[in-house]
Order: C-alpha cells, then sequence, then structure tokens
C-alpha cells in the first residue's frame, strides 16, 4: 500500500520554491531558505542530491527529513540550543538567523562510506593516524570526529583535520572546542535514542553557528540525508562474514550509483528509474517511522499549494 502512495506522489513533488515575500531567497541542494532580518524560513524540498550533485526528487522527502529533524531538535535540546522557533508546514522550519561555522561537523562511530575508502587507499585527510588490520564498518573505540568545508552547491566539500581547521582559522579555537563537545554530546544521545528504536545511528553531520553569541545547532538533525542508520539487530553477523549492512538512509543512492551506474560524483550523474525513487523514499518512511515509533501520514497530493496554504495560514505570506 505504500509504495503504491509513493509511486502516486512521483508527479507532485517538491522540486524547488518561489515564495519572494517570504525574504531574500538561497538554494541549498535541498533546502530553500529564505532571509527576513533575523528569520529564516528553511523549506526542505524534495530533493535529492549524493556526491555534491542534485539528482532528482524523492516523494515525502522534504515532509520525512524535516519532520524526523525537528523529533530530533526536541529530543536533543537539553544537549544544546537549536535554531527552531515553529514548523508551519511538513517541509518548513521557521528559525533564528545564527552565523553559521564554515565547516561542517561529521562525527563517526564506525569506518565506514568515504573514511573507508580513504583507509582502503592509504589516505589519511583527517590525521586520525588509523592502526594497520581495521576492517569495514568496524566501530571506534570512541566516535571521531572529522570535519569538512562547506562548499558552494556543485562542489566538492573538502575534508580538513582539526589541525587544519586552527592553522586556517576557519573558527576560533574556543568556538571549535564548544562545537566539537556539543557535537560528540549530540551523536551521544543520538546513538543512545536510536539504539532504543533498534537502530545503530552510524556517522552524522552537524553545523553549528552562533545566535547573539550562543552555540547554536542549525540545518538538520540526524536525518537519512545527513546521517547513516543500520538495523542494530543485524549488525554482528553482517560484519562477521563481512556483508554489507542493512542501511535507513542515504547511502542506499550512493551505493547503487557507485554499483549499477559507476559514478561516485565525476561526470555528469546518471538519471534516477522512478524504481529507484520510489524504493529510497521507502527507506526514508522506514528510518522515520522506526525512530519516532509514529506512522507517517502519506497524503498524495500537490505540496507546492499546500505548502502556499499553510505558509499564508501562518501569516508568512
Amino acid at each position: 500500500m505504500s509504495d503504491a502512495r509513493l509511486r502516486a506522489q512521483l508527479p507532485h513533488t517538491l522540486k524547488a520554491t518561489a515564495f519572494p515575500a517570504l525574504g531574500e531567497r538561497y538554494q541549498g541542494k535541498v533546502r530553500d531558505t529564505y532571509r527576513q532580518g533575523d528569520r529564516l524560513v528553511l523549506i526542505t524540498t524534495d530533493r535529492l542530491s549524493a556526491f555534491d550533485h542534485v539528482l532528482t526528487t524523492i516523494p515525502f522527502k522534504g515532509d520525512l527529513l524535516n519532520q524526523l529533524a525537528h523529533f530530533w531538535f526536541q529530543k536533543t535540546a537539553h544537549v544544546v540550543k537549536n535554531h527552531v522557533l515553529d514548523m508551519p508546514d511538513p517541509c518548513v522550519t521557521v528559525a533564528r538567523r545564527a552565523e553559521p561555522f564554515p565547516i561542517e561537523f561529521v562525527v563517526r562511530g564506525y569506518i565506514t562510506g568515504s573514511l573507508w575508502r580513504d583507509y582502503e587507499a592509504g589516505r589519511d585527510p583527517y590525521e586520525l593516524h588509523l592502526p594497520p588490520g581495521v576492517k569495514k564498518d568496524q566501530a571506534f573505540p570512541a566516535p571521531v570526529l572529522t570535519p569538512s568545508t562547506k562548499e558552494q552547491q556543485g562542489k566538492h566539500d573538502e575534508p580538513v583535520s582539526e589541525a587544519e581547521v586552527l592553522r586556517r582559522k576557519l573558527v576560533s579555537p574556543a568556538d571549535w572546542q564548544r562545537a566539537r563537545e556539543a557535537a560528540l554530546g549530540l551523536f551521544a544521545e543520538g546513538q543512545r535514542q536510536a539504539k532504543a528504536r533498534g537502530l545503530i545511528l552510524v556517522d552524522t553531520k552537524y553545523e553549528f553557528g552562533l545566535v547573539k553569541g550562543e552555540l547554536t545547532v542549525i540545518d538538520e538533525l540526524h536525518t537519512p540525508d545527513s546521517s547513516r542508520y543500520w538495523v542494530a539487530s543485524e549488525y554482528e553477523a553482517r560484519f562477521a562474514r563481512g556483508e554489507a549492512q542493512k542501511m535507513l538512509d542515504k547511502e542506499n543512492i550512493r551505493q547503487w550509483l557507485i554499483q549499477e551506474r559507476g559514478f561516485s560524483g565525476h561526470g555528469a550523474p546518471p538519471p534516477i528509474p522512478d524504481e529507484v525513487r520510489v524504493e529510497l523514499a521507502g527507506k526514508y518512511l522506514a528510518a522515520y517511522e522506526q525512530i519516532t515509533g509514529t506512522a507517517f501520514d502519506l497524503q498524495v497530493g500537490d505540496v507546492t499549494e499546500r505548502l502556499r496554504g499553510n505558509l499564508k495560514k501562518a501569516g508568512l505570506i
């Protein structure tokens, strides 16, 4: 039943928005952000990006991501302040404007993905100095921080070490330390709550900024776009056999691109078939429902019209 609704939503996905009354518009890979003074209106579209390319749209992705981020912002508010003011529509967050740091704080509990590819190739961009003999998907003794620069759309984010962040003065030493502690604290809380829901929060990225001098987590939080989730009950057996983990996140599309199309970010991205779009939407839906413990209401229809109505109702346009 859910697959039929996901497929039925394909013609209605939210690719872009145009609401000049909301303020100055900035289009990111996934979010359209409107600014008026110290207020931001972030609209999470259904756009799908991977390897720094916008590929296609995924049914209900914006609603699922925004509501899941909202769930996590509420669940972690005791760890660090967040930017959320209101959620007037399933894909909209009204937020405080922060002065963002120019780096992403990527926390990893396991060696997988790009870090595993770096390790296999003998690269150490984060200066982690990992020992020989580490296995793919192996847990670290303690989570590690692997920052990257935040580049404009179409450019690749650059991995950097902690020493390089400080040497290039991307953030001050005091702000780095505050954000570092907050990222590790958020990750610990995310792992704890995910474990209670039968999932492993494998790794994630955080973005921070300052709101009136106070450290604030911004953008998104613990979504399947910014995080890897594995099914906990299958981890040990799959790891012992050297098999790929069961994933409920965007890594599914990255692996499809690499294995089925030989694409890892260079050149023009391939078209994404509808069946792949629907399958990935199903992964996002499963992640949302397992993490929150609630069913997601799959209402097929025009997202733009619903969005416009809710923005009017909230007095934003």
